[in-house]
């Protein structure tokens, strides 16, 4: 039987809130799958890929997430943030040759006032943790594909 799959999770934890409820559902997931992970906090969105980054030259996980939320704003603030981030993401998996997945909650400009908009956020973040098991899946193919070597 194969070693299970040991994942990072670093998490953006400006929006501690969401970050919570990104990383809880991302953990019960790699669980569910037999995966272990280890998480690590970052400020904010921007610094993941530097944090993933130095976790990829420890040589000790199979594969990493990326947890985050950008919410936008009356500027292009949010446009960079995620343009970067995806970039960094993207430029670790060809370089180090493993899975590295980036999913952010990327709300509009609404500011959390009631039961109702805490719904809208719990729809964004479960939607999210969806997009996570089909991460963990692709974690599980590219180590069938020797990602390691």
């Amino acid at each position: 039987m194969a070693d299970p799959l040991h994942i990072l999770i670093a998490e953006a934890r400006f929006y501690d809130d969401i970050a919570d409820e990104l990383v809880q559902g991302a953990r019960a997931i790699l669980d569910a799958g037999g995966a272990t992970s280890e998480t690590i906090a970052v400020p904010g969105a921007y610094e993941l890929p530097a944090a993933v980054r130095m976790a990829m030259e420890s040589g000790r996980f199979d594969g990493y997430i990326a947890l985050g939320c950008v919410i936008r704003g009356g500027t292009s603030h949010y446009d960079y943030v995620c343009n970067a981030v995806e970039r960094g993401c993207n430029q670790l998996q060809l370089e180090f040759r493993k899975p590295v997945a980036f999913t952010y909650t990327p709300f509009g400009r609404i500011q959390v006032q009631g039961e109702d908009d805490l719904v809208i956020k719990k729809h964004h973040i479960n939607k999210k943790n969806k997009e996570i098991l089909t991460i963990s899946e692709i974690f599980s193919s590219n180590v069938a594909l020797s990602f390691h070597s």
